[in-house]
């Protein structure tokens, strides 16, 4: 990829994409501005450099056009309180309205482009939506990497019109953490893999057994693994149609020396509720009817020696019920072992961006990724669409 800091922007007009899909309340106001944070550093270089700015997001799953409760309005105010300066709105990102106030913008200025999802074309990758978009600019940097796993009209069609397309910042941080954590990792590489289920983790799971040296399963997904070692898990979610594919999973492992650690104690609850009866059992142990909702401490505590050992540390997917705080401690302790380690350790976002958050280790970590999507479509060796398009 060629990077934005290898061409001259002075008094060029960029078109950046940028993820502002962010979480907000039913009063517009944003929750968490960690995703425009994550671009201040790109987007105060590309001021200092007088380049002039058109910022593109797309925020949440508008249906059918324009609705004002996804509007990208209150991201455009959030990012001028931070910078300290005007930020620019436009309330379209396609037309002549739209070009004139483009054409308007002086060197070290910006303008925020409205949602690109009140145009169904985005997501169709439709290709004169791609070339209105790539018209108003010189240069069209990624800086999305949440998105770049989709091949979308802001994200890989406009290249194809765009004059010069660049990888941001925050693209080339994500892609570098990937290869530095997967592809060129300090052995022992541990991976930490939680989640519900085992289907939406199974490419990942499939191809990290050609990279790793230790592989621990937790969360509702390693049901399915137990399950195929003759574990009755009773109540507890479960894919049957994938036993064999964990047997499989398990029997590579072992072919391979790769050391795969699964739960030997669960937390296990009456039903799914914050407030249900719940206790702690061995695998034999598990009441009829009841269902695992969490590792139990013997369990954390094991996975924990193991991430100690680590010289590179992958987690992706939470170890139980983690939103539910009795069920929160299995992805406690592994968050804390990941925080304690001198490992480097990439957390991949999403659901475990959040638990992350919650457990207190993002600044304690090496790197925290902002794609939960687009993470754990490099982790499944698949190259991401939006970086293909800029090579």
């Amino acid at each position: 990829m060629k990077s934005v800091r290898d061409i001259d922007v002075s008094g060029k007009t960029l078109f950046i994409r940028v993820d502002y899909n962010l979480p907000m309340d039913d009063h517009g106001n944003i929750t968490d501005d960690n995703r425009i944070r994550a671009t201040l550093d790109l987007i105060s270089y590309l001021i200092e450099k007088k380049a002039k700015l058109v910022l593109a997001s797309h925020l949440g799953r508008p249906k059918g056009g324009r609705d004002e409760k996804f509007s990208l309005k209150p991201a455009a105010l959030r990012l001028s309180e931070l910078l300290k300066m005007p930020v620019e709105f436009a309330d379209d990102c396609i037309g002549d309205a739209v070009k004139q106030k483009v054409q308007a913008l002086e060197p070290g200025q910006i303008l925020m482009l409205e949602n690109l999802r009140f145009h169904e074309e985005e997501k169709k990758n439709d290709p004169g939506f791609a070339k209105a978009l790539a018209d108003l600019c010189d240069v069209y940097v990624n800086n999305a990497f949440a998105v770049s796993h989709r091949d979308q009209a802001s994200v890989t069609g406009i290249t194809m019109y765009a004059k010069s397309s660049v990888a941001g910042f925050l693209l080339e941080k994500e892609v570098r953490s990937y290869c530095d954590s997967v592809e060129h990792p300090k052995k022992p590489l541990t991976v930490v893999i939680g989640g519900a289920k085992v289907s939406s983790k199974l490419a990942a799971l499939e191809n990290m057994l050609k990279f790793v040296d230790c592989m621990i399963i937790g969360g509702a997904m390693a049901n399915t693994f137990l399950a195929a070692n003759g574990v009755d898990t009773k109540g507890s979610m479960i894919e049957p149609d994938l036993i064999p594919t964990a047997s499989n999973i398990m029997a590579q492992a072992r072919e391979k020396g790769i050391e795969l650690l699964l739960p030997v104690d669960l937390v296990v609850a009456e039903q799914f509720a914050k407030n249900a009866q719940s206790r702690i059992v061995s695998l034999d142990e598990i009441p009829d009817g009841w269902m695992a909702l969490d590792i139990g401490p013997e369990s954390a505590n094991g996975f924990a020696k193991a991430i100690a050992d680590a010289g590179t540390i992958v987690w992706n997917g939470p170890m139980g019920v983690f939103e539910m705080e009795r069920f929160a401690a299995g992805t406690q302790i592994v968050a804390d072992a990941i925080a304690a380690s001198a490992a480097f350790s990439v957390v991949g976002g999403g659901d475990t961006g959040l638990a992350a958050k919650q457990c207190g280790i993002t600044e304690k970590v090496s790197y925290l990724s902002t794609g939960g999507g687009a993470f754990l479509h490099m982790m499944e060796g698949k190259v991401l669409p939006g970086v293909a398009a800029l090579e």
